[in-house]
């Protein structure tokens, strides 16, 4: 009787779906070589596709997308954007607080006024205090009140808006034409001020002239027109929206 031969024992060997899973793969990591190659990448946003690559390979626990793992500040793989700035979250008592103590400290309550409203903070100066009549040039004391308020909240704030505004006397001639042209510079120069002198972030400010739009009392006797004519720095809680 012929001797049967003994069956081999199987070698391990892997399923047959790995050898295309394999090459899938491979070919996935070609293509993002290929395209690393061709291009100028941001290494940060490649980082953060490679990422999003070993997410959906199984490799990050669940998987993450790209957002996600662009908001992972856990893992400590990725970092910031450059370019970004970090957001500031305005504490709109201790800014109101801080600017009262100076004015109180300086004298300049009565020229200087700050009061807290549904959009932050908000500076109301007289104009005889910033500017002789018609003109556009800040006084000395003007300019150290701008200079000392810029430097004590500038770190503190998400951003500022100048607002210029007048009485309702016409204005008659002249380089300004009208109160629009007048307020509109005067909120210019404020915040080129803070800028340049006080090292306020150009990016947080905006400047806009008023005219006699926006009175605070009637236009009805001098000393009330006297306090419609003001410049306004507005220290806005939240970030505009561009």
């Amino acid at each position: 009787m012929a001797r049967q031969k003994k069956p081999e024992e199987p070698g391990l060997s892997a399923p047959f779906y790995m050898g295309t899973y394999g090459d899938m793969v491979t070919l996935i990591l070609c293509f993002f070589i290929l395209l690393f190659a061709m291009s100028s990448v941001d290494s940060q946003k490649f980082q953060k596709a490679l990422l999003s690559l070993k997410g959906s390979l199984g490799v990050l626990r669940g998987g993450k997308t790209l957002e996600e793992a662009s908001n992972d500040t856990q893992s400590g793989e990725v970092g910031k954007d450059a370019g970004k700035s970090k957001r500031i979250e305005m504490d709109t008592r201790h800014v109101a607080y801080t600017l009262n103590s100076y004015l109180r400290a300086e004298g300049l309550d009565k020229y200087i006024h700050v009061t807290v409203n549904q959009r932050g903070v908000a500076v109301s100066i007289a104009d005889q205090f910033l500017f002789t009549s018609g003109s556009v040039e800040i006084r000395p004391e003007g300019q150290r009140a701008l200079y000392k308020i810029s430097t004590l909240v500038r770190d503190k704030v998400p951003a500022a808006a100048v607002e210029g505004h007048t009485d309702s006397t016409p204005l008659r001639g002249g380089i300004y034409r009208d109160n629009w042209g007048l307020s509109s510079m005067r909120a210019a120069v404020v915040a080129s001020y803070m800028e340049t002198a006080g090292g306020f972030d150009p990016l947080k400010l905006q400047a806009v002239g008023l005219g006699s739009n926006q009175p605070i009392v009637p236009n009805d006797s001098p000393e009330h027109q006297a306090l419609n004519r003001r410049v306004e720095i507005v220290f806005l809680s939240e970030y505009p929206k561009r």
